[in-house]
This record gives structure tokens, C-alpha cells and sequence, in this order.
């Protein structure tokens, strides 16, 4: 167990912004939030070896579109989230993680763990962004005898859109209803969920998370002096990662709909080359031209800069930018439950029209998920 510092939460965030595959929220929240969390406390990252099997681990997260403009999330409305879910939990709160990494979800539940004494996991229900919560739910968004307790916080008072709003059922029954919240409280919102024993967490999430990210982070930071190409292959060479194709953003045709960014980004490689990148809120996979499917969920997809090397996120990225289109295949990043839960993948599927599950596992059948 050690404390965090500002290094770690620089290093965190650039990271972070890798595994965010396009989503994952905004850098600047991100240093905001962890700069909050070193400013009200000391929060220290302990691993799951170093936490009894009892000990309640909670989920802290946002919830929502990264291209959502009317939201308002404030420090306090992290630590709101968290404090709804011990003042109605019967039980003690140990420890905080993330569901994901990303451009700010790596930072998710630091400030909460400064500001209420707990200790921030070194854990993710996910180590790569994705945009449904049944994705970072530890292999329970079909678990219909669990029953959780979920909160959020967040919206603009001044506009009348802020909303505090604790849940108690199934995990796919309150998760709709955050997503709910997110919409009506600007299309962001800060959220807690899921207590759970670390023994459970131990078995279902992807173990070392958070230390990943940092360490991504810093091998970024020691390339950045040397310019865009050197931090392009510090992120290849840390990672095992591979550049897909580098070109120009030909078309984004991405639309916010009930808290989700849906659509896709043309990438053009050459003149009888290009990518295509298919949206939902993160990067959920890429195909060439001929249609073939080049990498897919869980893979980690993300778009870098050629001109700074940096991850572009999908609300950042504009026609005529040029790119390099980078992915980490899955057997080279811990998975967790839940992303080899087939149950979590058909919303998703639907919402963007293509398959995702039978390209991500060998079998590519449906059987019921034993996990939960």
C-alpha cells in the first residue's frame, strides 16, 4: 500500500487516456479531480492481496456521452455518490475502484478515498473504457439474485437539472435507470455502485488496473521531450500494441443519443485504403475497407495524434485531422468478468448495427455466463 502522488496522477491520466479507446472522459477533469483528491487527503493505493476477503470494495464511476456539453460534474458530487451508498449500506466501506480506465475514469474514486478515508483499489471492472455500465460490472449484469445498491450526483442547480438519486434492485434494472438520471441531468453524472467483498473482486476484475495505467503513463511522459514519433512508440513498445494504419480523418458521423455517442469515423489510410471505426462512446471496433473486422471489444482501440502522439478522444477528433489508428489485442491485457460476459454485448450490438461478441471470443456462441 502506498500514497499517490501528483506524479502518479499525471502519469494516471496520460495513461489512462490509451486505455480510454476514445472515451473515458477529458484530461483536464481528470488532473482536476486528482490535484482535488491530493488537496483534501492523502489517498493511498493498496492491491487486493493487502485487503481481507470481507473487506466492501464500491464502484465509483461517471456515467454518460464524452461529447455531452450540458453536464456539470463537481468534486463534492463524487463524494456525494459514494456517502448516499454508506449512509443506506448495511455494512462498512473499505475501498473504491474504477470500472475503467480513461482519460479520468483512472482517477474515478480518489477524491471520494481521500476525502472518507478509504483506499483506492488497484483494480478496474474493466482496463479499457467501454460505454455500458454491465460492462464494468463484474461479470453481474445478468446476476438476477444480486441485489446492489447504485447512486449518482450531478447536474446544474442553476438550471434545475441536478439530481441525487439512490437505487436498490438488479444490476441491469438500476443500471437503465443511472443511464436515465445521466440524460436528465445534462448527459454527465457521478456515480457509485456495486458493494462488494474483495473476494468477489479478486476473482472477477482486471487485477492491477491502475498500475498499469501509470506505468503506461510514465513510459509516455519520459518520451514526450523526444516528440510524436517517440511517444507513439512508447505506447507501442510498453503496450505490445500495433498501428492499424496512420491517415486522415475523412468523415465523423457521430450523434448523441440517450446519453451515448453513436456513429462512426472514416479514416482514409491511401487511395484504396481506409478504416472504419464504429462508436459507442468509445472505439468498439474497427474494419478496413472490404468490410473484414480488424480488431474488436475488448481489444483496446484508440486514436493518437501525429502531430503530439497524445490519444485523441472521440469528441476531440475532427475532419481532416491526421491520425494513427493503434490497438492492443486482448490476450495482451487482463480481462475481467465482465467483458467475457456474453449478456452485456447485445444493447451494444444493436445500437451499433454490427457484431461485436462472436468476433471478440472463438466460439462466438451465447452460452449463459457462469461467472456470477
Amino acid at each position: 500500500m502506498r500514497e499517490l502522488t501528483r506524479e502518479d496522477v499525471l502519469a494516471a491520466v496520460k495513461g489512462g487516456s490509451v486505455f480510454a479507446s476514445g472515451g473515458g472522459g477529458w484530461v483536464d477533469h481528470g488532473l482536476e479531480i486528482g490535484g482535488a483528491a491530493l488537496a483534501v487527503g492523502r489517498p493511498k493505493l493498496a492491491s487486493l492481496e493487502e485487503l481481507p476477503d470481507d473487506a466492501v470494495i464500491l464502484t465509483c464511476t461517471a456515467i454518460g456521452a464524452p461529447a455531452g456539453r450540458n453536464w456539470q460534474m463537481l468534486g463534492k458530487d463524487y463524494i456525494k455518490a459514494v456517502q448516499l451508498i454508506i449512509d443506506h449500506y448495511d455494512g462498512k466501506i473499505t475501498g473504491v475502484m474504477t470500472p475503467q480506465n480513461g482519460m479520468s475514469s483512472t482517477i474515478n474514486g480518489w477524491l471520494p478515498a481521500a476525502a472518507l478515508g478509504l483506499v483506492v483499489v488497484d483494480a478496474t471492472g474493466d482496463i479499457r473504457a467501454h460505454p455500458t455500465g454491465k460492462m464494468g460490472s463484474l461479470g453481474l449484469a445478468s446476476s438476477t439474485t444480486y441485489e446492489t445498491w447504485q447512486a449518482v450526483a450531478g447536474g446544474k442547480p442553476e438550471q434545475g437539472s441536478y439530481l441525487e438519486l439512490i437505487v436498490k434492485g438488479t444490476p441491469a434494472r438500476t443500471s437503465n435507470i443511472l443511464r436515465t438520471a445521466s440524460d436528465m441531468a445534462g448527459g454527465f453524472i457521478a456515480a457509485a455502485r456495486h458493494p462488494l467483498p474483495a473476494q468477489y473482486v479478486r476473482q472477477h476484475a482486471a487485477i492491477g488496473g491502475i498500475s498499469i495505467a501509470i506505468g503506461l503513463g510514465n513510459a509516455i511522459l519520459a518520451a514526450e521531450p523526444l516528440g510524436s514519433e517517440a511517444v507513439i512508440s512508447a505506447i507501442t513498445g510498453h503496450t505490445g500494441g500495433k498501428i492499424l494504419g496512420r491517415g486522415t480523418v475523412r468523415h465523423k458521423r457521430v450523434a448523441y443519443s440517450g446519453a451515448f455517442d453513436i456513429g462512426t469515423i472514416e479514416v482514409q489510410i491511401s487511395p484504396k485504403r481506409s478504416l472504419t471505426l464504429h462508436v459507442m462512446n468509445e472505439y468498439m471496433a474497427v474494419e478496413d475497407q472490404a468490410g473484414k473486422r480488424l480488431t474488436t471489444f475488448p481489444d483496446v482501440i484508440t486514436t493518437l495524434s501525429l502531430r503530439s502522439g497524445q490519444p485523441v478522444s472521440v469528441g476531440d477528433l475532427r475532419e481532416g485531422q491526421e491520425i494513427a489508428v493503434f490497438s492492443i489485442d486482448k490476450s495482451k491485457i487482463p480481462l475481467s468478468s465482465s467483458v467475457k460476459d456474453p449478456s452485456v454485448y447485445p444493447e451494444v450490438e444493436q445500437a451499433l448495427g454490427i457484431e461485436l461478441y462472436k468476433h471478440s471470443f472463438a466460439s462466438g456462441k451465447r452460452k449463459a455466463y457462469a461467472g456470477a
